[in-house]
């Protein structure tokens, strides 16, 4: 077996993907590329899209972040958020949103700012913002009805309705830098995140579609801990790959998804909110399933150390021969 360099991109958005970023940039044999959501309309990131007209700069500082050569320090000055100021309008943004939107604005283009970004961090990997052209998420549900916007979207499948579709509007393009970078991906992994506001919304971006379709291994989904309120109600890992393949037009070559548990309490506590373990679910012939206790804590949040062993044990199954499959003995 000869042992080379992988090219993987990690595609998603929101809390899930800084964190698998996290685990697997201390890989040396992974060159890490995280193609961003851009389509996020809540918090300081909507604020700032709607007040100073810049790209919603969240999800790519979070990623850069856990990117960073210093990812604690990193986080703990540019996540803070500042406290009140005379300039209301800056007072509750965190200092990194309010730095990647002032060098966005200052440079006049939005990937410049996250290489930028990228440099000062000393970042292990590239973030590539999907699109740099606004656009929302908009989902319809069973009942007809139709919303538009991360936060709504997300509002109407917790409080019981069920997407029926989703889509972007208006219609947004995949950036050339983008597009390029997916091409030379010798692999890619999709979650885990919110399904239908940070994993569907860059698989939809026109453009996408095409540029995975040239990439020659596999695609990996990671599937979620729970589902997520009641709209989700009877949701399996299954489902979540048949939405990713329908949107991609191509099938999800592996599915990892979890065995573990936390406490009851904590169960509990989730089904308080109307969120329960996913289920595996019946998957189509041709999808391999990889089961592994992700789930070590209380909170709902992969065990960063096994999903990135798990990941290399894939990949280098897959792409580098069968004799590079034993890390997953660790996880």
């Amino acid at each position: 077996m000869q042992l080379r360099q992988l090219h993987v991109g990690c595609f998603g958005g929101g809390t899930g993907l800084p964190s698998l970023l996290g685990g697997l940039k201390l890989n040396p044999w992974l060159n890490l590329n995280a193609v961003v959501t851009m389509f996020d309309s809540g918090g300081s990131s909507g604020q700032l899209r709607d007040e100073l007209g810049v790209l919603p700069p969240g999800d790519v500082l979070k990623c850069a972040l856990a990117l960073a050569r210093n990812e604690g320090e990193a986080r703990r000055v540019l996540l803070a958020r500042l406290p009140l100021l005379e300039h209301q309008r800056l007072s509750g943004h965190t200092g990194g949103n309010l730095l990647l939107s002032m060098m966005e604005q200052y440079s006049g283009d939005f990937l410049a700012a996250v290489d930028g970004l990228r440099m000062l961090l000393g970042c292990t990997g590239r973030v590539w913002p999907v699109s740099v052209q606004r656009a929302s998420i908009c989902a319809e549900y069973d009942d007809g009805s139709m919303t538009r916007g991360e936060v709504e979207v997300d509002a109407g499948q917790l409080y019981g309705r069920h997407v029926r579709r989703v889509w972007l509007e208006p219609d947004a393009g995949i950036h050339p830098g983008a597009a390029a970078a997916i091409r030379g991906f010798d692999a890619v992994v999709i979650g885990p995140g919110s399904f239908f506001t940070s994993l569907l919304p860059p698989l939809l971006v026109r453009g996408v579609a095409e540029a995975l379709a040239e990439v020659r291994g596999p695609v990996i989904l990671v599937a979620n801990l729970l589902t997520e309120g009641r709209g989700m109600s009877g949701f399996t890992a299954a489902d979540a790959a048949a939405w990713v393949s329908r949107t991609i037009g191509r099938p999800v070559d592996v599915l990892i998804t979890n065995t573990g548990a936390p406490s009851p309490e904590a169960l509990e506590r989730y089904a308080a909110e109307h969120k329960e373990p996913l289920r595996l679910g019946r998957l189509p012939a041709g999808c391999e399933v990889v089961e592994g206790q992700f789930w070590r804590r209380d909170i709902a949040r992969h065990d960063r150390r096994r999903l990135a062993f798990a990941l290399w044990s894939v990949l280098s199954g897959r792409l580098l021969g069968d004799g590079a499959a034993a890390p997953a003995a660790s996880v």
